[in-house]
């Protein structure tokens, strides 16, 4: 005896499955996608399914894109996730940066710290509140803080602001929903220069903290 497709059963497990690579972050009340529970369910389709049950047709539209990226694989996943950091930041002075599969953002301290300080400045909460919105929907990536100093002063001072620094952005992202588990924070002092020290220009770029994203392996 044959028996028959019901698409109505068909589209009941769809919406399981699909259901299942989501859940919401009981910190934030965000959406997190999960890029291996929904790898190979159809990515656009079966997010598509998911944004429209639980927001309406916008939410069909963007919870499609993402997963569409999803179902490219990692790239995919990282190639969202880039999109969404760089439309949050693009009124910011955080460059964004790809290399390869991860994602590298560098704050400059004028913004994020006052001199020789590592308390962060009001005008830094907004954009980290951007960019820990994108990670907490983007779960399956590994997170490196780093700080890092210009060459003034001593090699031992410098090590501990950077340490403070990143300890700081790493606290304020935990604080808006990050998972700890997900972060390490790290300090190099002066080790680490992108510019010249020997003019204040130089000793600018040098003095930030990058925040390093990079994607967790398949499951």
């Amino acid at each position: 005896m044959t028996r028959l497709f019901k698409p109505a059963t068909a589209a009941a497990t769809l919406i399981a499955l699909a259901l299942s690579a989501c859940t919401t972050n009981p910190q934030t009340g965000q959406t997190e996608i999960s890029k291996t529970a929904l790898y190979g369910l159809g990515g656009a389709a079966a997010c598509g399914l998911v944004g429209a049950l639980t927001h309406g047709g916008k939410g069909a539209r963007n919870s499609a894109l993402a997963c569409g990226a999803i179902g490219a694989g990692i790239g995919g996943y990282m190639d969202y996730q880039e999109k969404q950091l760089r439309e949050k930041l693009k009124n910011s002075q955080i460059a964004v940066e790809r290399i390869g599969d991860q994602l590298k953002l560098s704050l400059p301290d004028n913004i994020t710290f006052p001199t020789n300080g590592y308390q962060l400045n009001a005008r830094a909460q907004k954009p980290l509140g951007d960019i820990a919105g994108v990670l907490v929907q983007f779960p399956d990536t590994s997170i490196t803080v780093a700080g890092h100093t210009d060459s003034s002063g001593a090699a031992a001072y410098n090590q501990t602001l950077s340490e403070k620094r990143a300890q700081s952005v790493t606290e304020y992202l935990q604080g808006q929903g990050v998972n700890s588990v997900r972060v390490r924070t790290m300090g190099y002092g002066a080790a680490q220069p992108v510019a010249s020290n020997a003019s204040d220009s130089g000793k600018a770029r040098n003095r930030r903290v990058e925040i390093m994203i990079t994607p967790q392996q398949m499951g």
